[in-house]
């Protein structure tokens, strides 16, 4: 039996940790340039590495990281370090150049993978999954999984509107606005991965 309560307390978890508004900007900026079809295929993509990403942590997580050795804080320092080479690019204006090879890159990452399936949403459908009862429950996670997904895909799509209206200007100051917003939420990961390291060590 479908779950509703569970489906929205999964749902509402990621959507504030995975932040569709907030994933926008950066978005935005990491697509500036490209064209209008290509834009589309990215939000695709990124939505799909993400999904795929946190489908397989969802279904055999906890095992891979115990089989690797690798610790949360440990996987959120990787991940705020290469959320910060990206953010050092965008501040530098060394994204702005497109090309086939960074429309793959930056669907990839850091779009896909650790914006959107970053280590916080990672851990969270990991604990999600594990504490479902039956099956009831566990249809309730995963659908609840592939719905936030839904959103992001929605909102990175229909966000290239503003692309329209704010021009070129208007895309080089949102790309130093994310750059420096990115950089900012790598300091922040890195340093909560630090702090939990060090205190599960103490």
């Amino acid at each position: 039996m479908f779950d509703f309560a569970l489906f929205g307390s999964v749902f509402i978890t990621l959507f504030v940790i995975m932040d569709p508004p907030g994933i926008t900007p950066i978005f935005l900026a990491l697509t500036s340039g490209r064209p209008v079809k290509v834009q589309r295929r990215m939000a695709l993509q990124a939505t799909a590495v993400a999904f795929g990403v946190i489908t397989v942590f969802g279904l055999c997580g906890q095992q891979i990281l115990d089989y690797l050795h690798v610790s949360v804080p440990a996987l959120m320092v990787a991940g705020g370090l290469l959320l910060l080479l990206v953010a050092l690019d965008l501040l530098t204006g060394k994204a702005d150049e497109p090309s086939q090879t960074k429309e793959v890159n930056a669907a990839l990452v850091p779009l896909g993978m650790p914006l959107l399936a970053g280590p916080g949403a990672i851990v969270s459908v990991i604990l999600a999954v594990q504490d479902a009862d039956g099956l009831g429950g566990q249809f309730s996670v995963w659908v609840a999984i592939l719905a936030i997904h839904v959103v992001l895909w929605l909102v990175m799509r229909y966000s290239l509107l503003i692309i329209r209206v704010i021009k070129e200007g208007g895309v080089v100051l949102v790309t130093r606005l994310s750059g420096m917003l990115l950089s900012a939420i790598a300091v922040q990961q890195i340093a909560n991965g630090v702090e939990q390291f060090i205190t599960g060590r103490a």
